[in-house]
């Protein structure tokens, strides 16, 4: 039997670029997906984590979420949404809201749980994904973001991060085949960043020095396909049935040139060569555009004279502009100024302006930077640790991360 899904990931909704508001942008996505979904009638929508951008997402960001699924369930009522936490997701605050999602015929698993006998939870990771017929087609192996204190600990197979994450895979799809009938595919859905990926500036770092990175080996041969989250930029991972979705909108301008899209899949698991999987990428239209401009000075005033010109009203409508320019005298005073004097008024908003030194003595001096987006926390950390005179320490970010990540972990953890 076929099984018909769209797999999409990071849409990280409430996301705000340089303090600009990114919802209009999200609402022409989820409209145009809402289309597809009337369209095409897939049996199920998958959701690789980050759904939100932080892990307290404003009412607004929560409201898109919950008025898409509604919407969408309207529209498709036989379809199953199924969502996995991402690393910017809360993943109990996310599962909080199950008794509204399953009046939408939807499910997400935010975090690993133990049962009663201190093992881990498989049943609730393991999620059948069902035909018009009520007949299970499918069934997704859901594995939201790892993190060590949820998975480590439980046996002697876990005593670190690397070995439970083995030991959790392997587990889950021992599972996942002793319920597989004939007939019946095996899609694992996660949120990791896996070897060999293609990272932007826009992915958070989790560990310094991409120490979190997964082998594709983690995925044994009788998994159909593999829907991944956290990577933004849509591509394949050492074969064509491990891929990103990808994000749906560029979350940094060095995304620019990203195909957005989501991924329809057909897969015929009766078949055992590579005509049982059909891919489509369904490519989103991008409703808001970004420029990244280089060059002299002179140059750069050149090329935002040649922008279009007509204004857009809606200030959340309009273009974003970001200029790196070459020079190595100090600027004019008025420099932003005439930045935006040579834009079309009421069409861009300029939100960086960045220099790059001509010369090799000036560039190791320093990049001058105008970037309205407040810093993270590790950023601060390494600016005020090098500041003290101690240079850069990878072992000292190391433990910094983690102490960082304890403490997002302590914020998720429920309240009494």
């Amino acid at each position: 039997m076929t099984v018909r899904f769209f797999h999409t990931s990071d849409w990280h909704l409430g996301q705000f670029f340089y303090n600009h508001s990114r919802q209009y942008e999200h609402e022409q996505f989820l409209a145009w997906l809402l289309t597809q979904i009337q369209e095409k009638q897939p049996h199920a929508l998958l959701i690789a984590g980050d759904v939100f951008d932080v892990i307290n997402p404003s009412s607004s960001a929560q409201k898109q979420l919950y008025q898409f699924l509604a919407d969408a369930h309207d529209l498709a009522p036989n379809m199953q949404t199924l969502m996995i936490a991402g690393n910017h997701d809360s993943g109990y605050r996310i599962e909080q809201v199950e008794p509204l999602l399953e009046k939408y015929n939807a499910k997400t698993v935010g975090v690993i749980q133990k049962n009663e006998a201190g093992k881990i939870d498989l049943d609730r990771l393991l999620v059948p994904i069902y035909n018009e017929d009520k007949h299970i087609v499918a069934w997704c192996l859901t594995l939201p973001f790892l993190r060590p204190a949820e998975i480590t600990g439980v046996n002697e197979h876990t005593s670190s991060s690397e070995n439970a994450i083995a030991y959790l895979h392997q587990q889950l799809i021992a599972e996942a085949e002793k319920r597989k009938e004939d007939g019946q595919a095996l899609i694992l859905m996660s949120h990791a960043h896996m070897q060999g990926g293609e990272t932007s500036d826009s992915e958070r770092p989790i560990i310094i020095g991409n120490e979190e990175a997964l082998s594709t080996a983690l995925f044994d041969d009788v998994i159909d396909y593999v829907a991944l989250g956290h990577l933004h930029k849509p591509q394949k991972v050492g074969a064509p049935h491990i891929r990103y979705s990808g994000s749906p909108i560029p979350l940094s301008f060095s995304e620019i040139n990203y195909k957005h899209q989501v991924v329809e899949v057909m897969l015929d698991p009766t078949k055992t060569d590579e005509s049982r999987f059909q891919f489509e990428a369904l490519a989103i239209p991008r409703s808001v555009q970004l420029h990244r401009l280089k060059g002299s000075i002179a140059e750069v005033l050149s090329l935002l004279n040649a922008l279009p010109d007509g204004e857009i009203a809606d200030i959340d409508q309009r273009e974003y502009v970001d200029i790196e320019y070459h020079t190595d005298v100090p600027p004019a005073p008025n420099l932003r100024q005439q930045f935006e004097d040579a834009l079309a008024p009421n069409r861009y908003r300029l939100v960086r302006i960045s220099r790059k030194y001509l010369t090799q003595q000036n560039a190791d001096s320093a990049n001058e930077k105008i970037n309205l987006e407040p810093p993270t926390p590790e950023q601060l950390f390494k600016t005020l640790w090098e500041k003290q005179g101690y240079g850069t320490d990878e072992h000292v970010m190391n433990d910094f991360m983690s102490l960082v990540q304890e403490a997002k972990q302590r914020l998720e953890q429920p309240q009494d």
